[in-house]
């Protein structure tokens, strides 16, 4: 008996090694390397690495770039989050019901999903190019004159906001609508011979038996804000004038621009602690609100 027991424990821990090194390597130890860099100054051939301690968190907070880039994203996930759950939402609730045409509908709502970013940001870079792109195209028709969308810094971060929605809305859906086919028939039936609204059967009944699935999306809605740096790439290089950086693409140049290896590690670990902190904010706030079933 104590022999096969030990036998199970020995499986567990085989079948479970593989995943914890894999954790570990691309992981733990990558936050924990990045986090000593971020103590010491940048090395190279002449001048040896020194420890600096918080002195690259303390530039991190007079640089008026990184604070440009932060308000950049914080526009940016207050323009995305509410608007792509609210239409993940919409669209759940139409394709949920039988309507013709629903298994189209559901194809055409998820397919932005499943393009890469920089395909994404391409078909993007045609609707925005001034004067021959589909945008400035079909204002021209009401006698609107050609815009530089990409190009002006009062209109590129919104660009950008339209750009995501568009991307993130069919993916937040597909969970939206499985949240909602796990909902009994026999609560729609109930609400229709009491007489309820559809307004007020899905704000009373769908919407709060929805919120674990609400809970989910929002985490990962604030998270993917904070991750977005493909389309910058093809789109504007985070200009005109840092109106468009977001903090991983400033990231990625302070690091392999700058070679600011230093610097880049403390707006990583600012970064990692920023999400960390509002993830699990989120989920204590909002799981006081959650009914599970």
């Amino acid at each position: 008996m104590l022999m096969e027991t030990h036998k199970r424990h020995l499986l567990g821990w085989a079948l479970f090694t593989p995943a914890a090194i894999l954790l570990i390597a691309f992981t733990h130890y990558p936050t924990i390397a990045t986090f000593i860099n971020s103590l010491f100054s940048n090395s190279s051939i002449i001048r040896p690495s020194r420890f600096i301690g918080v002195e690259g968190y303390q530039d991190l907070f007079d640089d008026p770039v990184f604070w440009k880039v932060f308000s950049n994203n914080i526009w940016l996930a207050l323009g995305t989050i509410p608007t792509s759950i609210g239409l993940a939402i919409i669209m759940a609730l139409i394709v949920n019901k039988a309507v013709p045409g629903r298994s189209f509908l559901r194809i055409a709502y998820f397919t932005p999903t499943m393009l890469p970013m920089i395909a994404v940001a391409n078909i993007w870079l045609f609707f925005y190019a001034p004067e021959i792109g589909m945008l400035d195209q079909v204002l021209g028709l009401f006698g609107i004159d050609s815009h530089n969308w990409l190009g002006n810094p009062s209109t590129v971060l919104p660009a950008i906001i339209v750009m995501t929605i568009w991307k993130e809305a069919g993916f937040f859906m597909i969970f939206y609508l499985a949240g909602l086919q796990t909902i009994s028939p026999e609560l729609a039936e109930a609400a229709e011979l009491e007489g309820s609204s559809r307004w007020n059967f899905f704000w009373r009944v769908q919407y709060p038996l929805l919120l674990p699935t609400t809970l989910f999306v929002l985490i990962n809605a604030f998270l993917n804000s904070f991750k977005l740096v493909d389309h910058l790439f093809v789109l504007t290089k985070g200009g005109p004038d840092n109106a468009s950086n977001l903090i991983l693409y400033y990231i990625y140049e302070t690091a392999f621009s700058f070679l600011d290896i230093s610097y880049a590690s403390a707006l990583t670990v600012f970064l990692l602690l920023l999400l960390a902190v509002t993830a699990l904010a989120q989920f204590y706030f909002v799981d006081k609100r959650v009914h599970y079933r």
